[in-house]
Parts: structure tokens; sequence; C-alpha cells
């Protein structure tokens, strides 16, 4: 992960993609300004990890390093520049914290407040996550949107619970236009959310209230809370939608320990992820989910598999 950091900071891939063909290594540590022998063994390592290729008149992109331009529309930069700062790296240090049956969150044995709180008092880690969120958005939605259309059929205002900038929004009205978007969030994330078409910015607590729609989305939000703090916001997400005609469309993943997956051991690793990072946050299994949606009073839910890490699990009053 910090060489792929490195390679980001760099700007590798913005170099090769400027250059349009084969970099030779002169060229690109001239345009970059780096130590020539540093250079050559970080690239050494980037390709033989296959992230960058090595032809004999120099170097090529890759679909992987591709992944990792700052602007591209599919870039992963900053999910990594994200995962890979000190802030987000130092709680894996007290990771047997959160294990020990008397432990604390290792966010808050490093950092002394839950990762929201100092989120809110740090802008610029905020913005971090913010960035790395729009990087899964830019990811699940094309899949969702791909994969099960009919999800949406029906559906004229959706309200976006924790959905940070309103990028995943956004792509949705964008492929659904006769939905009226609202991108709930706290106010702190909102308040720099960008304007766009179809879609209206709102602060608020999902544990206090969700603004009415005729449906709820929530994205990677609840694999953040524990069974009683989901519970607590899908009741809150059910008072919000018709109880007629109203549904949650919930996109997270769901574990089913299935090594034949290879998006399994992802699954997996982001629920070490939420261990270290959030105070009670786990990824789901099948059985799980039915749980707290049925303690949140749903009378029934259908998971559909989608070409991501994530699942789209609909849920009925």
């Amino acid at each position: 992960m910090a060489v792929v950091k490195c390679a980001i900071q760099l700007g590798i891939p913005e170099a090769l993609e400027a250059h349009g063909g084969p970099a030779a290594f002169h060229d690109l540590s001239s345009a970059l300004g780096c130590s020539p022998s540093a250079l050559h063994r970080v690239m050494r390592f980037l390709v033989h990890r296959k992230i960058l290729k090595e032809a004999p008149a120099g170097y090529l992109q890759t679909p992987l390093s591709r992944l990792l331009l700052k602007n591209d529309e599919k870039s992963m930069a900053a999910l990594v520049l994200l995962e890979s700062s000190p802030v987000m790296l130092a709680p894996w240090h007290c990771l047997s914290d959160r294990v020990l049956a008397n432990g604390s969150p290792a966010f808050e044995s490093t950092h002394g407040e839950d990762i929201w709180s100092y989120a809110e008092e740090n802008p610029g880690h905020s913005k971090l996550i913010n960035d790395a969120m729009a990087c899964n958005a830019r990811v699940a939605v094309p899949a969702i949107v791909k994969g099960c259309p009919e999800v949406f059929d029906g559906v004229e205002s959706m309200v976006d619970v924790g959905g940070g900038d309103g990028t995943a929004l956004r792509l949705l009205v964008e492929a659904f236009p006769w939905i009226r978007g609202i991108n709930f969030d706290l106010p702190h994330v909102v308040s720099v959310a960008l304007d766009c078409v179809g879609v209206e910015h709102v602060g608020g607590d999902m544990f206090a209230s969700v603004r009415k729609a005729d449906a709820a989305y929530l994205m990677c939000v609840l694999h953040d809370w524990d069974d009683d703090e989901c519970i607590q916001v899908l009741r809150k997400c059910k008072e919000a939608i018709p109880k007629d005609k109203g549904k949650v469309i919930i996109v997270e993943a769901v574990v089913e320990e299935d090594n034949n997956d290879k998006l399994e051991f992802v699954r997996l690793m982001m629920d070490m992820v939420m261990m270290a990072h959030t105070n009670k946050g786990k990824e789901r299994t099948s059985k799980e989910w039915a749980y707290v949606l049925s303690e949140s009073g749903f009378s029934r839910h259908k998971i559909k598999n989608v070409k991501a890490v994530q699942s789209v699990i609909e849920a009925y009053p």
C-alpha cells in the first residue's frame, strides 16, 4: 500500500498517461523530478506486482494503474490515500484493544474519539473520507444500474441516507432521471457537497429522523454501526417511506464465507477495516441482515447480487 501511495503522490500514472505510449525511464525520471536509482526500485516493484507494465521501449499503463489516476472518473486513488493516511493506519496497531473482552475501539484508543467526531473536527480528513466514499460509489452504482435497474422502478423520490458528497445519488439520478434525489448527511458533510441537477442536499442526523421519500437508500452506511444502532436507523428510514409502496434500498457487503467467490476476501478484509476504524461496525451475513431488518419492523426483504463487492438488499414495510 505504501508503494502504491508513493506512486499516486509522485504522479506516476499521470506521467505515463500524458506520455501516450511507452515512456523511457530517463524521460519519466526527468518529468517527475525523481532520483533515478530510487525511482527505478519503485518501478521495478510496481512492474513485478503487475501494477505497471515494462516493454522494450519503456513503461506502460495497465488497467490497474489507470485506477490510480487522481482525476479519472473510475479513480480509486482517494480510497488508497484515505486508508494509507497516518490517521487510518494508526488504529491497526491497537486492533487487539477492540478484540479483548473488555477492550475499547481501536480508533478511539488511538485518537481519543470516534472517527465521526474526528472527521467533524478535521475538515481535511472529512474530505478524505468523502472522496474515498465517492470512489466506492463510482464502482458500485454502475454495477447496480446494470445489474438490477428494476429496483428503482416507480421510485419518484429517494433520500440517500449518509450520502456523503452526493456522488452515488448523482449517478443514480443521471441513470434514472425521474427520481428526485435528497442527499441526507451530517451538516458539515453536506455543507461542502457540490450542487448537481436533481439532487437536494439536506443536513441532519439519521438517528433522529430521515427526510420523507418514496425510498430510502443506504450505501455502505450500516456496516459502520452495531445491530442496535442499525435497527435505530432502519426504523427511522421505515418511518420516512410510504407504508404501501415505500422501500429501503441497502447496498452493503453480504458475507457468505464462500471460498469460491473471488470477492469474498475483499468482504472479509472490509470486516477487519470496520473493526479497526469503527466502534462496533461489521460486515454481515445474510442471516445477520435478516435479523436487523426483522427487528426494525420490515415484513420482508430480498437480496440481489451484482458485479460488485456489495449486494443490493430491498426491504419492505
